[in-house]
């Protein structure tokens, strides 16, 4: 008999693998577009891409080794997990508002 949460938990870890390659993809298409054309916006847009892929990737491994730590040590990881996405996210918001 096929365990459930077993199951469950192999697709959410497949999903999030998804998440980080599409994050880390781009992240690669930002980079390309500045490197055609180097303007502040796109440059601001790759930082903040490459920082959200960052936060994805922090984030998949916190949710896979955090569950068995203290709560405060969990507290401070998910802190570190929020700082790259709240940077990605400012710097996305710079390149459009620019």
């Amino acid at each position: 008999m096929v365990d459930f949460e077993l199951l469950a938990r192999g697709v959410l870890t497949l999903l999030r693998v998804f998440v980080f390659g599409l994050s880390l993809g781009i992240t690669l298409i930002s980079f390309q577009a500045y490197r055609q054309q180097q303007t502040e916006r796109l440059q601001f847009a790759f930082v903040g891409f490459a920082f959200i892929s960052m936060g994805v990737a922090v984030s998949t491994v916190i949710t896979r080794f955090g569950s068995d730590a203290e709560a405060v040590v969990l507290l401070f990881l998910e802190g570190a997990e929020t700082v790259p996405f709240i940077v990605g996210f400012s710097m996305l918001y710079l390149s459009l508002y620019r």
